[in-house]
């Protein structure tokens, strides 16, 4: 029992700092860290240009659109999500690590959530201000942001994993996640939907909820795989 707590702290204890580790870089690179933000505020913000600034056209359009420039503004930022560490090395290194693998995935994908999916999560309301989204979409709008970009997250770091080396493997990496990401898609945006005209919205939140918990599980063995694959290792 006490080798088995003993390698549980362990573990956690390189979770922990691995975390550390990663959020640090992440705030020294604030270009990187501000990208999807600046894309998120400026597609929203030329949306009524383009389509209308009609309050009657665009309220209905602001659940989908919300949800559709989320998921491109989290997209965006994740062609760097390991490339950097193969770059100068790291990566290798994590490689020979007697650390699992996984430890170093979980890492920086929950970097990649708290600097890329939070911060999207909380400017959304003011987004949704812009697009004259009803008010009784707002919670449904925040919940379904914060449980959605968590399972981008982990989905988009498989597709990362596997384009690690490619030295232009942003549109590959496109082409793997985004079939990935429409279930995501449809169910963020109907339970805010959903919310807007007084539906329930337990259903599509127990959807993206299963979801989360589903790529928690499987997404940073998968990863991880995908590394070795991608790596050569």
């Amino acid at each position: 029992m006490s080798e088995m707590n003993l390698a549980q702290s362990s573990l956690s204890l390189a979770l922990w700092i691995n975390l550390k580790r990663e959020v640090i870089v992440a705030v020294r690179h604030k270009g990187e860290l501000a990208n999807p933000l600046m894309f998120f505020l400026m597609v929203v913000v030329f949306i009524p240009l383009g389509i209308s600034p009609e309050p009657k056209v665009l309220a209905p359009l602001a659940p989908g659109l919300i949800w559709v420039i989320a998921l491109l503004a989290t997209l965006l930022s994740l062609d760097g999500l390991f490339r950097s560490d193969y770059e100068d090395g790291s990566l290798e290194q994590m490689l020979m690590s007697p650390q699992p693998l996984a430890i170093f995935v979980v890492t920086k994908i929950l970097a990649h959530w708290l600097m890329t999916g939070v911060p999207l999560t909380l400017i959304a309301p003011a987004l949704g201000l812009m697009l004259y989204l009803p008010a009784e979409g707002y919670g449904a709008m925040l919940l379904s942001l914060f449980i959605g970009t968590g399972s981008l997250s982990m989905i988009g770091a498989i597709g990362a994993a596997l384009t690690v080396s490619l030295r232009k493997g942003g549109l590959v990496l496109s082409l793997i996640v985004m079939p990935l990401y429409v279930p995501v898609l449809i169910f963020g945006a109907s339970a805010v939907t959903s919310a807007v005209g007084g539906d329930k919205i337990g259903l599509e939140i127990a959807i993206l909820l299963a979801m989360f918990l589903t790529a928690m599980l499987l997404a940073p063995f998968a990863a991880a795989g995908a590394l070795k694959i991608g790596t050569d290792a």
